[in-house]
């Protein structure tokens, strides 16, 4: 009975050298990539990509014959993401750079290559940023990469403000932004908060072309407008009647209106009052509940967080435990929206 053979390992190097100077090589290949909007041709090889990645063995199919089939077009990928991906299938190897690895992690979880997802991850946490952790968060959302995500969120935490002056801020989408404002941790006062979702507003109705109360309506809701002093509101009111952003209602109207938020707590002792802001003898305005006990529930009954006070920052004045802190501010009397 002949015996099991053993496997021998030749050197590894010179066997991905080899295969590395396949790469984009017209020589030998059949099948022509046109990648991103640059429409860049790229040359590959449609046995190796079909054994490496089930996504390019369904798109290119069994070859039909001896000539060179029409081009793949792949407009949404970037020439520089797409080439690190076919390094990666030839070599299993890839040089990522800061500047491309978040479009080389995009291609990677669309073409399902878990194993060059985990490394562009871990690239991704080791050079994250100010400049790249709200582009990285968007990532996050967009495909469900929720340890990234919890790692982008923590960063901005500990760099708010710097984080909030960045492009990719204002570039973020709805649901990508609502999950920085649900943070009881941000080290930001609220009235920069609010400025920053104007601006982000601004961007997004300019692409949109929408009125920035419409865009800005997903967000809102999440602006903890209880913890504004009443200059801060004052000046929050006549900004919104030259440009509304915060929905208002009349009075009379049920109090579940985006602005009927609880004034949660950041980062410090805190107060666990709603207030009221209302206009005698106005017809609309910003009003929120009458204070409740601390720790009292947020739109429905929902518990709300209280281990930490947004707003109450270096040169910013705690807020009473009791009463009424707003007594004297005004209103937000824009237009009803």
């Amino acid at each position: 009975m002949e015996t099991p053979g053993l496997v021998v390992h030749g050197e590894a190097a010179p066997f991905s050298t080899a295969l590395r100077s396949l790469l984009n090589n017209p020589q030998y290949s059949d099948v022509c990539f046109v990648v991103g909007q640059e429409r860049q041709e790229v040359f590959a090889h449609r046995c190796l990509l079909a054994c490496r990645c089930n996504f390019f063995q369904r798109l290119l199919g069994p070859k039909l014959g001896p000539e060179m089939p029409s081009p793949v077009v792949l407009s949404t990928v970037p020439a520089e993401a797409f080439l690190a991906v076919l390094e990666f299938l030839y070599t299993n190897s890839v040089r990522l750079h800061r500047h491309s690895v978040l479009e080389v992690l995009t291609a990677a979880v669309e073409y399902g290559l878990e194993e060059l997802r985990e490394l562009c991850l871990q690239f991704v946490v080791k050079v994250l940023d100010v400049e790249l952790v709200c582009e990285a968060l968007q990532v996050a959302v967009t495909f469900g990469l929720g340890p990234l995500q919890e790692r982008c969120i923590a960063f901005v935490e500990a760099h708010s403000q710097e984080a909030l002056r960045t492009r990719g801020f204002l570039e973020l989408s709805a649901p990508a932004l609502l999950s920085l404002l649900r943070s009881d941790k941000l080290r930001v006062d609220e009235a920069e908060l609010v400025l920053a979702a104007r601006s982000w507003a601004r961007v997004g109705a300019a692409v949109l072309e929408r009125p920035v109360a419409e865009v800005a309506a997903p967000v809102v809701r999440e602006l903890r407008l209880a913890l504004l002093a009443p200059a801060e509101l004052s000046a929050l009111e006549e900004q919104n009647q030259r440009e509304p952003l915060i929905p208002v209602r009349r009075r009379g109207e049920p109090s579940s209106d985006p602005l009927s938020s609880v004034g949660r707590k950041r980062g410090g002792v805190g107060w666990g009052a709603r207030h009221r802001v209302c206009r005698s003898g106005g017809t609309a305005g910003l009003c929120l509940d009458q204070p409740s006990p601390a720790g009292g529930a947020d739109r429905g009954g929902v518990e709300v967080p209280r281990s930490a006070e947004r707003g109450c920052g270096p040169g910013r004045p705690v807020p009473p435990p009791e009463g009424n802190p707003a007594t004297g501010a005004s209103l937000l009397s824009g237009p009803a929206l």
